[in-house]
């Protein structure tokens, strides 16, 4: 990663943020202050951070020099702050400080060992308490919201997309990865996002890197509210975990899998590129069958197909459910982020430790990138998706 540290600019509040740039579809862009930056760090941090005191007494961890809340400090740095190695961030962390931390004299040999040692599931804790605060911020803000996704809103309890995304390959310059041959993977996650707010609901992590998407359903399912819609990809096709999801009142849209076997029992609309049906899947003598409903949508001359639990056409018409499903890219949309802008495909260590403490701070950071984001819509007076979270993210880079 390249270093982009630069001197500190002076700026006011956020309502006095400095447009930076356009992005090619001429989002509206601005960057806000650098020091409103730290504090909001500040402010969704160190409140999770000292919450999980007890979780650190209970793992019977002994008090040193880099504690919890200064391991957070310096991993969340090295990620914010795009420095290029541990090294240099360790001088930084010797001279100046980190966020909340002032300077402390620590080697990068004992930084090295604690990023091995110091549980990654303290981390974990740090950024599961501190999703809570950010969404009740997102609830307390006031933006356009697209008409379709008003009307799931007002049938549906929530709006999740769920996918799983793999990690990339550890360089293998140290620890027992030496002797490995061939690439070795970081592992894989898994990922609940909250459509609305664009918040994670919930991240698993992996050492297994080649762990299929279905691997992870009874998780999901228990992570799944009742009430609310998930959308999903082929990768998750499973009609057993259909039935129990609309069994338990969980409701879902997915595309159709080309070779489906279903019977078509009623058509409920055929009009110009639109067509509806239920149909069953299975066989209801043998206690298999479930019924569905196939929307079809014709797009740019191309018909594209979904399957929903969704039965009435009164909770979701047709355009909806395809407006929907293409929500479901907003979690592509994380992942990309959350890997390539904030540098998950750059690892601080090679140990399978270091790599999850990476995974939950980097997922905590992406969660304040996104609180900033929602923050300059609700200035703007502009839906989220108006705004660019890359060029919202480059410019608080610019302003370090």
């Amino acid at each position: 990663m390249t270093n982009l540290i630069k001197p500190k600019k002076k700026a006011s509040s956020v309502r006095h943020t400095r447009a930076i740039a356009l992005d090619r579809s001429k989002r509206p862009v601005a960057a806000p202050p650098a020091e409103h930056i730290e504090q909001l760090l500040n402010e969704l941090v160190q409140p999770a951070m000292f919450n999980t005191v007890a979780l650190y007494q209970k793992l019977g961890l002994r008090v040193r020099t880099l504690t919890l809340p200064v391991m957070v400090a310096f991993v969340l740095s090295v990620i914010w702050r795009q420095l290029g190695s541990v090294a240099q961030a360790v001088r930084m962390l010797n001279e100046t400080g980190m966020l909340w931390q002032p300077p402390v004299k620590v080697s990068q040999q004992a930084v090295n060992d604690r990023l091995r040692e110091l549980k990654a599931s303290l981390f974990e804790a740090v950024f599961e308490e501190a999703l809570p605060l950010m969404q009740q911020r997102y609830a307390a803000r006031t933006r356009p919201v697209p008409p379709p996704m008003q009307t799931a809103l007002r049938h549906f309890s929530r709006l999740v997309a769920f996918d799983g995304s793999t990690l990339d390959a550890v360089v293998k310059k140290c620890g027992l990865l030496r002797e490995c041959e061939g690439t070795v993977l970081a592992g894989k996650m898994m990922a609940v996002l909250d459509l609305a707010s664009r918040l994670p609901v919930k991240i698993w992590y992996g050492e297994d890197s080649a762990a299929h998407d279905q691997s992870w359903w009874e998780a999901l399912v228990g992570e799944l509210e009742a009430g609310s819609l998930s959308l999903f990809d082929l990768g998750f096709v499973n009609y057993e975990r259909y039935r129990e999801l609309s069994e338990t009142g969980r409701y879902f849209v997915s595309r159709v899998k080309s070779n489906m076997a279903y019977q078509k029992l009623d058509q409920l609309t055929n009009g110009v590129g639109v067509r509806e049906w239920l149909i069953q899947i299975g066989q209801m003598g043998d206690g298999t069958g479930q019924i569905l409903r196939l929307v079809e949508v014709q797009h740019e001359g191309k018909w594209y197909s979904y399957l929903t639990n969704v039965l009435e056409r009164g909770r979701l018409v047709a355009s909806e459910i395809a407006y929907l499903y293409r929500q479901r890219w907003r979690i592509e949309d994380a992942f990309r982020l959350v890997k390539r802008l904030l540098g998950l495909a750059y690892f601080v260590g090679s140990s399978i430790n270091a790599i999850e403490v990476q995974v939950w701070l980097s997922w905590l950071l992406y969660g304040v990138l996104i609180d900033l984001t929602d923050g300059v819509a609700q200035e703007l007076d502009k839906p989220f998706g108006a705004i660019s979270t890359e060029m919202v993210y480059r410019g608080a880079i610019l302003l370090c």
